[in-house]
């Protein structure tokens, strides 16, 4: 209420009458007139000596009005701070993600985009937990399916089918499974997001149980693993096939259709979004379709 009240004075003193001050204020005379006799009473001072004619401030009067002026431009002034902060990404960004997207895609982007954004600073975690934004205090989080939490956004970043993998190598010592069934009788490297000691498939529609020679919660670490002859993998198709098309791994029961793998990135509220926030999610879009179509280089 207080505050209120100032705006109504300074928007009279600088009107020099209550009658323009209301029109600026989309109010009736009444009120203003009623306002400032308030504000007048709750500080126990006249601040105004009204005539007919004119209007001038008391000392008091004057004392008030120059800190309420000095307040009201503060406030305009951070007004404008936050609308600018609207139109320019800027101030620090806090991302969390998984470990495997992370390593192979998020860190080139979040460096484009600070070269691109100078005025942003970025905290990143790799992570293999579940991360709320809200209750972790991030402005992102790049979340491995979609999302039970109903208060969140969640926008899909990533749909990538998964496949089945294995070297030549292996392929060679323990021959091609001609069925899904035949895997429970191979040497599987299992993540630990996979579930229990099963892997399922969409068509045919199985689940088969695998005795796992390796388990591991780290996707890329799996590759390598099958890279080197240890045993077939499950995993996001972007992760393996340029492997595939080097001629460094081989696509396993190729006719089999598996789940697929989504990544959503996940924000408290669409409404009075940061810019940052925005800016940053559009900016990973567009950069992930580039990169889901570029071969990955291999020192290999």
């Amino acid at each position: 209420m207080g505050l209120d009240d100032a705006l109504v004075f300074t928007r009279v003193v600088e009107c020099h009458s209550f009658t323009s001050a209301a029109l600026t204020l989309n109010m009736q005379k009444s009120t203003v007139s009623r306002r400032i006799a308030q504000l007048e009473s709750r500080l126990g001072v006249r601040l105004l000596n009204r005539t007919t004619r004119k209007l001038r401030l008391t000392e008091v009067g004057q004392a008030y009005y120059e800190r309420c002026r000095q307040i009201m431009q503060e406030f305009a002034e951070a007004e404008q701070a936050i609308m600018q902060l609207q139109r320019e990404p800027t101030g620090l960004l806090r991302v969390t993600s998984p470990i495997e997207f992370g390593q192979l895609f998020l860190g080139g982007v979040v460096g484009e985009f600070m070269c691109r954004y100078p005025a942003i600073h970025v905290e990143v975690e790799l992570t293999t937990l579940v991360v709320n934004p809200i209750e972790d205090g991030v402005d992102i989080a790049i979340h491995r399916g979609r999302p039970q939490d109903s208060s969140l956004v969640a926008r899909s970043m990533l749909a990538s089918p998964r496949q089945l993998y294995a070297s030549p190598a292996y392929i060679a010592q323990y021959g091609m499974p001609e069925r899904p069934e035949e895997l429970s009788a191979h040497r599987c490297i299992q993540t630990m997001m996979d579930g229990a000691r099963k892997w399922h498939f969409d068509e045919p529609q199985l689940s088969v149980a695998i005795n796992p020679v390796m388990t591991v919660n780290n996707i890329t670490f799996a590759r390598e693993a099958a890279l080197a002859g240890a045993g077939i993998i499950n995993v996001p198709a972007f992760i393996a096939e340029p492997y595939v098309e080097q001629g460094l791994l081989c696509r396993v029961l190729e006719g089999t259709v598996l789940p697929f793998t989504e990544l959503y990135a996940l924000y408290p509220s669409r409404r009075f979004q940061a810019m940052k926030v925005k800016a940053f999610i559009d900016f990973m879009t567009e950069r992930l379709e580039t990169f889901l179509d570029r071969p990955v280089e291999t020192n290999r």
